[in-house]
């Protein structure tokens, strides 16, 4: 039912109209829209409160950046875009780090904002929050529209929405001037020019050729490997591609978003054996993964020096040979590629190598039993494997649980240590590495998914989103947050030699953090050994209330940059 706006007071004329606003709130509630993420102010303070009386739960945080990963991350859990709702310019720019995010990690958002007046823009007199938005936000996202005129924002809406979910998914900049909301029209011709989007995301099939190809190269393997990203989780084709990896019986290795696809405990999980699997692997089969930064490009020592041939299976074609050449590329969306390479399979599909699927449960038996007595230790002040120890066990007891998890030692040592146990639980900071998404993805998954979620931060990370704390609290919201707090930026142990000002990667020493969640009326906890996290995390999600947990670090535990510190150039000049 179409929202209307008033009705036109010309003697014996009388019909119904509607405006801007009300079309807006119209249309995404017309294609199922019902969330919005986002931070008031002019021009669209009203549109919030609008969208909220009509039935869409808004969400203000306090700042653009993290109200925009709530949304890209909506997106990736739901598969429908994640909107963001902006002021202009400034607020704008604030969403545009997450909207260059989700296009990144290929997740399904539309960032919505609000602009000053075209025609003095154009002619740059010096409007309010003056800013020719739509042409910053072109190269940073999927595609970008201004809508100029009420009767056009259904079909602005529409292609905003196919833009963000078809094909290859990413972020979509929907720029509504100020004037827009205002404008009014007949209420019967306003609904009719609503478009609800129909088949947004269709199937894209793969080719029988390309099929049989993936097949031949699959079969030919004598050490072969499957690698599962996160655009597999994305797919929703769990139980396709379960089917895939038992029936093959291929050791299979999960990027960290496609931990817990297949459990982490399953027994041809090689998460355990990375190093022996990429260097020794001669087929490589890629599911909704990239030879990116990730994967080092696909080549290099990490790779080692035996041959391989790679099948890839993306959903864009210009993924292809992108570092390195595929031999079988497969195009087409993971749930429709994975349901013909298992159609083709059949029933008498062979077993894969005794002897190389062997080695691999030996290499990765004997690094868990390496790893395991430093995942008991009880020490305090904690080191990593002694927190993360605790909160693993809590995740395999409580497998439901959101895993949100950022930082450097903090999140590098989490990837391998915490195991998943089913799909889209673990959420991280994606192909970029990006600092700040904790908070701001920890809201949308409790919105998006009712369950209870434990965000692991590391101290610095969490600066980034921090002040969102409140948010938490003002929405009472199931979030138990875990600050690794070392003092500092990789390890508080720095010395500034020059100056009385400490060095640029030390914090204040023995902060509290958890006093911050207090001071809003939420839990806070102090804990200094892995029993006491043990207990209060447990706690925090028996009680479903906000909680920050203050897990003191040793200062000293930690390395430059964690696992990536080969990144962080050094200079080769020595002072004299």
């Amino acid at each position: 039912m179409l929202n209307t706006a008033a009705k036109s007071e010309a003697p014996g004329t009388e019909q119904e109209l509607t405006d801007g606003f009300h079309l807006v709130i119209d249309a995404l509630k017309l294609n199922g829209i019902n969330t919005i993420y986002g931070v008031p102010g002019i021009p669209i303070t009203d549109l919030g409160r609008m969208a909220q009386a009509a039935g869409i739960r808004v969400l203000s945080f306090r700042h653009e950046q993290n109200a925009g990963y709530a949304a890209s991350i909506a997106g990736f859990l739901t598969k429908r875009p994640g909107v963001c709702l902006t002021v202009s310019a400034p607020g704008f720019l604030n969403g545009l780090t997450a909207l260059a995010h989700a296009t990144t990690n290929c997740f399904p958002m539309i960032l919505i904002s609000g602009s000053s007046e075209r025609e003095i823009v154009d002619l740059q007199q010096g409007d309010y929050e003056e800013m020719d938005q739509l042409a910053i936000a072109k190269p940073l996202c999927k595609a970008a529209f201004r809508v100029l005129h009420a009767q056009d924002i259904g079909i602005g809406l529409a292609r905003a929405i196919r833009a963000a979910v078809s094909g290859r998914p990413g972020g979509v900049y929907l720029d509504l001037p100020a004037k827009l909301f205002s404008q009014v029209m007949n209420a019967d011709a306003g609904q009719k020019s609503l478009v609800k989007v129909i088949d947004a995301a269709p199937e894209q099939i793969p080719s029988t050729a390309a099929v049989k190809r993936a097949l031949d190269v699959l079969k030919s393997a004598k050490r072969p490997l499957i690698i599962l990203g996160k655009g597999a989780a994305y797919a929703q084709a769990d139980e396709q591609i379960k089917a895939l990896v038992e029936r093959s019986g291929v050791p299979f290795l999960p990027m960290s978003m496609a931990k817990g696809l297949l459990p982490d405990l399953h027994p041809q999980c090689a998460g355990a054996a990375r190093s022996t699997v990429l260097k020794e692997a001669d087929v490589v089969m890629l599911i909704g993964a990239r030879l990116n930064w990730l994967l080092s490009h696909g080549k290099g020592k990490t790779w080692g020096d035996a041959p391989k041939k790679f099948i890839q299976i993306d959903i864009e074609p210009k993924e292809m040979d992108s570092n390195i050449e595929i031999a079988a590329p497969v195009v087409g969306d993971i749930g429709s590629c994975v349901t013909a390479l298992l159609e083709g399979m059949g029933a008498n599909w062979p077993a894969a190598p005794a002897e190389w699927v062997s080695k691999i449960t030996t290499k990765r038996d004997e690094n868990v039993a390496k790893m395991a007595p430093k995942l008991m230790s009880n020490a305090s002040p904690m080191d990593y494997h002694g927190a993360l120890g605790a909160l693993r066990a809590i995740i395999k007891e409580r497998p439901d649980t959101i895993f949100v998890n950022e930082g450097a030692n903090t999140l590098d040592l989490a990837r391998g240590v915490v195991d998943m146990h089913k799909p889209r639980k673990r959420l991280d900071v994606g192909t970029w590495g990006v600092m700040g998404i904790g908070m701001g993805y920890s809201i949308a998954a409790a919105i998006e998914t009712g369950h209870p979620v434990l965000a692991v931060e590391g101290d610095s990370a969490f600066g980034f989103s921090g002040m969102e704390v409140e948010t938490i609290c003002r929405y009472k919201l199931p979030i138990c947050v875990v600050i690794f707090n070392n003092d500092g930026i990789y390890r508080g142990t720095d010395v500034n030699s020059a100056s009385a000002d400490p060095a640029t990667t030390v914090f204040v020493k023995g902060s509290r953090y958890d006093k911050m969640m207090e001071a809003f009326g939420g839990v806070g906890v102090n804990a200094t050994s892995p029993d006491e996290l043990k207990r209060a995390v447990n706690a925090a999600l028996d009680s479903g209330k906000p909680t920050l947990i203050n897990a003191v670090i040793d200062p000293a535990a930690g390395s430059e940059s964690g696992r990536i510190g080969n990144l962080n150039p050094q200079s080769v000049l020595k002072k004299k």
